[in-house]
Formats: structure tokens, C-alpha cells, sequence
């Protein structure tokens, strides 16, 4: 079977650094800007771009980011050492919006994308037309050594999959469990401790969460009772300091639900997705 998935490539300039940056997409009607995780690839929202209900009304797109998977680093890469921060971030996700023209499209993203999704709700609400922040709070401080995942003594890969296999959930399905394990063992080196770096360090939107405005823009906040790195307690309190946002506990799943067990993501997801608004006729 050929799936609907088409794959393509677009260049950006990102704080005058050109960027190649690799895109797939699925669908058609509102644009649905789908961010992956740390460490991580487009791949983990196959299925739901597999998905022909989901995709009838949605047209969902998902991008590597640079250093990821398909999106080679910049020009000079081998001289720098890979740290994001959230400006960085924030404006790599501005410039994909922009090259593709997609008008306020909503904007979900997972783990350093939820992140990232609810500091641009606060910093550029006027962009997208509704946040969805999976497995996302305000600050989570490490309770790891992030060097781990780039030592010449280690395996930066298959450590990162260590820390990655801890935060999926005892349901999900052991084949997905294992393809969302092997998209983190073929991270680049560097790469998931560079996520992390932005992740576990930058508590700057703490203070910005007041400045959410619901009312414009809705957020809806989803977490995984079996993720350790963003709990359901901490997706709560993050919730509580936005007025109006809403937020939906899956009780079986972890950090990273629309790749380990894409199944009993899919309804938390379609429900989401009922809570944006529609696009103007």
C-alpha cells in the first residue's frame, strides 16, 4: 500500500543561518503544524497522518528540525557544538509557517514541543489559530545527566533510548515501543543532549504563562499518567496558571503517545483537535 504521506524539502533562513529543513504532510483543509519530540524525527506522527478520518478535514504537517533525521545541519556543523534554546526555536517554527504560508494554522507539539507551543502562545498567539502542548509544562528540571548522551564512552543513542524506554507506558504495544525506541538509537551525536539542553534548562516561560489569552487562542494541554519527564501533576499546575486552558490525562500512556501507542492517543487527539476553531469559511 502507498501511503498519503508526501515528503518534501524547503530551505529557511533562521537567524541567518540557511536551513534545509525536511517536511511531510498529510490531508487537506486546516493546517495542523505538528512538532516532534527531543531527540526525535517526524516519524512519530505517522499513524495519525495514516489516519483518512483524522486527515478529511485536517491537512497535518510535521517537520525534522534542524540537526534531525533528514534536515542535515547547517553548513560548518562539525565546528559547533548543538545547544537549542528557545528563541532558536521559536523562530525556526516561525519561518516553516511563514515558507509554507500557512495561515494561523494549529500548532501541536510533543514533550520540548509542548514546550515550545505554549512559549508561543504567550510570545506570538497572533500566528496560529489554537496550541496544543502534548506531554508539555511550564519548567522540568532534569532528574538525569544529560551529558550522558554524548560521551565518547557511551553510546549517545542507545543511552538516550534508555531514558526513553522509562517514559513509555507498560500498555503500549511492543512493536511501537520498539520503533519509538529506534528513532532515538539513530539520533545524531549530540542532538538529544542539545534538546535537552533548551528542555531542562530554560524555566523562562514560567513567568509568561499569564500572558496566555485563551480567549483568542485556546490551549489544551494533554499528558500521559505513565510519563515520569512531564507528569500529570506537573501538566496540571501548568494547566492552573493558564486561565481557560483544558487539560485531558490519558491513563495509559507515556511521554510519547502518538508514536509508543498511537491507539489510545487517537481519541485525546481527535478531542483536541474538536476544541480549535474551524477556519473561516
Amino acid at each position: 500500500m502507498i501511503e498519503p504521506i508526501v515528503g518534501r524539502y524547503v530551505t529557511i533562513n533562521v537567524q541567518g543561518i540557511t536551513q534545509r529543513i525536511y517536511f511531510e504532510e498529510s490531508g487537506q483543509g486546516r493546517p495542523v503544524l505538528c512538532l516532534h519530540t527531543a531527540g526525535a524525527d517526524t516519524r512519530q506522527w505517522r499513524h495519525l497522518m495514516n489516519d483518512a478520518e483524522v486527515t478529511q478535514g485536517n491537512r497535518l504537517i510535521a517537520f525534522d528540525m534542524p540537526w534531525h533525521s533528514k534536515s542535515l545541519p547547517p553548513e560548518g556543523f562539525q565546528t559547533q557544538e548543538y545547544l537549542l534554546t528557545t528563541q532558536t526555536y521559536i523562530d525556526t517554527v516561525l519561518a516553516m509557517v511563514a515558507a509554507l504560508g500557512l495561515d494561523r494554522p494549529v500548532l501541536a507539539g510533543c514533550s520540548m514541543g509542548g514546550r515550545i507551543a505554549l512559549q508561543l502562545a504567550a510570545l506570538h498567539p497572533d500566528q496560529f489559530s489554537g496550541f496544543i502542548a502534548i506531554e508539555a509544562s511550564d519548567f522540568q528540571p532534569a532528574w538525569y545527566d544529560i551529558d550522558w548522551f554524548d560521551r565518547p564512552d557511551a553510546h549517545g543513542g542507545e543511552m538516550g533510548a534508555a531514558l526513553v524506554s522509562a517514559n513509555i507506558s507498560p500498555f503500549a504495544p511492543e512493536a511501537e515501543r520498539w520503533n519509538t525506541l529506534w528513532m532515538f538509537m539513530q539520533s545524531g551525536p549530540g542532538v538529544f543532549r542539545g534538546d535537552l539542553s533548551f528542555y531542562t534548562r530554560d524555566d523562562s516561560l514560567i513567568a509568561r504563562l499569564g500572558r496566555i489569552d485563551t480567549a483568542k487562542t485556546p490551549v489544551h494541554l494533554i499528558v500521559g499518567a505513565y510519563d515520569l519527564t512531564c507528569t500529570p501533576e506537573d501538566a496540571k499546575r501548568t494547566a492552573d496558571a493558564i486561565a481557560g486552558a483544558t487539560l485531558s490525562v490519558m491513563d495509559e500512556v507515556g511521554h510519547f503517545p502518538m508514536s509508543e501507542h498511537p491507539e489510545g492517543f487517537r481519541p485525546f487527539f481527535v478531542e483536541a483537535l474538536g476544541k480549535m476553531p474551524e477556519p473561516a469559511a
